[in-house]
């Protein structure tokens, strides 16, 4: 309004009425634009006090964070904000007076966040790529004679805390129990990868027999003679020469996963539902009221396989298994270009 009203030929001090300025204010925003034109009309003015820490000095902070602290020689195992703050306040190379709410600003600025602790495994298995390739193969071409078999357990009788939905303030309670008197029991569990099927059955222990066992009713779900694939991984009682030469005969083959891999097995992500929806929160009194229960969340389960609750135990279960995520089977790590 100032340069428009100037250029229109009107003066000073009827400007300064125009716009409600001081003259003095009017003379300057008139000279600054004879001076440098169109720019003056957006001022690159800054707020505040000087900048104190450098951009350089920005990223050696950053660098300390994600450091661990016995690196340095400190004894504690992470950082807290005040620890932080008095490291780099106190380093005897490079020092950097920061404030712990700046520190903060800084942190979250550059995605540091304050995260629990995840372990991971890498298999060791010599084989690992080949054995994770042949079941990502014969999954992809052979989906509906792909079977996945593990034992799930150990199955204890006792209160097993779990979480569900209650009034504010008042959970529901299970009674302690110290006394384990039943024994463990162990659930052999069938899954057909193609349709999407879990089936079973709650032994005393693992043994060669109870495999033998399990694959026998594999087989039996595809009477048509044709080859069948079954994962498995590679405990003892899952490769006995007795197993080795009935898959032989019965046309099955047994495709074992890499150790340290129990992710590449299906099945596993079934057992999480299982663990959610009838072990969490249960008090069963005796094994054959918990075989009870197993079975007949097994029939809700096959009967609603696609149920979102299902899906969303599965996608956590995955993730808690899973030690290499991002990343195919069988496949070298992708590099970011």
């Amino acid at each position: 309004m100032v340069v428009l009203a100037s250029a229109g030929g009107n003066t000073v001090p009827a400007i300064a009425r125009l716009v409600q300025a001081d003259e003095d204010t009017i003379r300057q925003v008139i000279h600054r634009f004879n001076e440098m034109g169109m720019a003056s009309l957006d001022p690159q003015w800054a707020g505040g006090r000087p900048r104190q820490i450098s951009p350089d000095e920005e990223q050696f902070i950053v660098e300390t964070a994600n450091t661990r602290p016995e690196t340095l020689g400190r004894p504690f195992t992470r950082w807290s904000i005040r620890k932080l703050a008095d490291h780099l306040g106190s380093h005897a190379v490079r020092r950097v007076r920061v404030g712990r709410e700046r520190l903060r600003q800084i942190l979250h600025r550059h995605r540091i966040t304050f995260q629990r602790t995840k372990t991971w495994k890498e298999s060791t298995d010599p084989h690992r790529d080949a054995k994770l390739a042949r079941i990502e193969y014969v999954s992809a071409r052979f989906p509906q004679r792909v079977f996945a078999f593990d034992e799930f357990g150990p199955l204890v009788i006792r209160p097993q805390v779990g979480a569900g939905w209650a009034p504010a303030g008042h959970p529901r309670r299970l009674p302690a129990n110290y006394h384990k008197l039943h024994g463990v029991r162990q659930f052999h569990g069938c899954y057909s990868v193609g349709d999407d099927q879990l089936w079973g059955v709650v032994r005393r222990r693992k043994s060669a027999a109870n495999t033998l066992a399990a694959l026998k009713s594999i087989r039996a779900a595809r009477p048509d003679g044709a080859p069948i694939y079954v994962i498995l991984d590679n405990l003892s009682a899952h490769k006995g020469s007795k197993i080795r030469a009935w898959a032989a005969r019965n046309k099955v083959e047994l495709c074992f996963t890499p150790t340290y891999a129990s992710w590449a097995n299906p099945i596993e992500a079934q057992f999480g539902p299982l663990r959610t929806f009838v072990i969490a929160g249960s008090n069963h009194p005796n094994h054959q009221a918990l075989t009870r229960k197993l079975q007949a969340y097994l029939r809700w389960r096959n009967a609603n396989a696609r149920h979102p609750n299902v899906l969303a135990a599965q996608r956590r279960e995955r993730a808690r298994i899973r030690s290499e995520r991002q990343r195919r089977w069988g496949q070298p790590t992708t590099r970011a270009a």
